[in-house]
C-alpha cells in the first residue's frame, strides 16, 4: 500500500528560502535538516519555482528521475504552479510565502501533485484546474483523492480583490468543492500565516511586523 508523507515547516525549522540567495548555505542547511526530519533526501527533492512574471499561473509538469535535486541548492528549479510524481520516493518541495500550498493524493491511481494555490493562480482558478487537470490526465475521480493545505493569510489581512474579497482558504475551499473534492477528505491547517508567529509571512515582513524574512515551505513523498 502506497503512504504519502506530508509536512510544512515553522519558523522554528529556519526559513526555506532566500529570495535573493538561491544557494543561500544557511537555507540549504534548513532544508536539509527540515526534509531528514520527515525521512526525505534533498537529493531527492524537487523545488518548485513560481514566476510572476508570466500571465498563466495554472501551468502542471510531472517529474522525472531527472529533476530530483533540481533546485534544491540553487536556482535551477522547475518552473511550475504544481508538480507531479508518480513515482515513490520522489518529494515535492514548495517555499510559501503568503499563498496556500495544496498536497493532493490518489491513493488509487498513485499520482501526488503538490500545487501553488497563491493570489495569481486562484484568480484563474487554479484550485479547480489542478483538480481537473488530475482528472482528465491521469484519470483520477475527484472523490478519491485526498487534500493537505498549509496555513495561509487571513481574509481580513489578504482579500483577494479580482474574488470579491474572498479570503485565500475561501477560495480554495470554493474552488477543490466545485471540482468534486469531498470536504471530509481535507486536512487543513487553518493557521494564519499573518497571525501566527509560528510561520513566516512576506507581507508583514514588508509591513514591519516581523524582524525576519523568510518562507516555510511545504514537503510531500508517496513511500511504501
Amino acid at each position: 500500500m502506497t503512504n504519502v508523507i506530508v509536512a510544512t515547516s515553522k519558523v522554528s525549522n529556519g526559513s526555506m528560502y532566500n529570495r535573493h540567495d538561491m544557494s543561500d548555505p544557511d537555507i540549504i542547511k534548513n532544508r536539509s535538516r527540515f526534509l531528514e526530519a520527515q525521512g526525505i533526501k534533498i537529493e531527492q527533492t524537487t523545488r518548485a519555482k513560481i514566476d510572476y512574471s508570466r500571465e498563466e499561473y495554472c501551468s502542471y509538469i510531472e517529474l522525472t528521475e531527472a529533476d530530483k535535486n533540481a533546485g534544491m541548492t540553487d536556482d535551477q528549479a522547475t518552473v511550475a504552479d504544481a508538480l507531479i510524481t508518480t513515482s515513490l520516493d520522489h518529494a515535492l518541495f514548495l517555499p510559501i510565502a503568503d499563498c496556500v500550498g495544496a498536497i493532493l493524493f490518489d491513493p488509487t491511481k498513485q499520482v501526488l501533485m503538490l500545487s501553488h494555490l497563491g493570489r495569481h493562480s486562484l484568480e484563474q482558478n487554479g484550485g479547480y484546474k489542478s483538480v481537473k487537470y488530475l482528472q482528465d490526465t491521469y484519470g483520477c475521480h475527484p472523490a478519491d483523492i485526498l487534500v493537505w493545505l498549509t496555513p495561509a493569510p487571513g481574509k481580513d489581512i489578504y482579500p483577494i480583490w479580482a474574488l470579491d474579497n474572498k479570503g485565500m482558504k475561501e477560495a480554495t475551499f470554493e474552488q477543490l468543492a466545485a471540482a468534486g473534492i469531498i470536504h471530509e477528505n481535507i486536512t487543513d491547517n487553518p493557521a494564519d500565516s499573518t497571525k501566527d508567529p509560528e510561520y513566516f509571512s512576506y507581507s508583514e515582513f514588508l509591513k514591519g511586523n516581523r524582524n525576519e524574512d523568510g518562507d516555510h515551505a511545504m514537503v510531500a513523498m508517496m513511500t511504501k
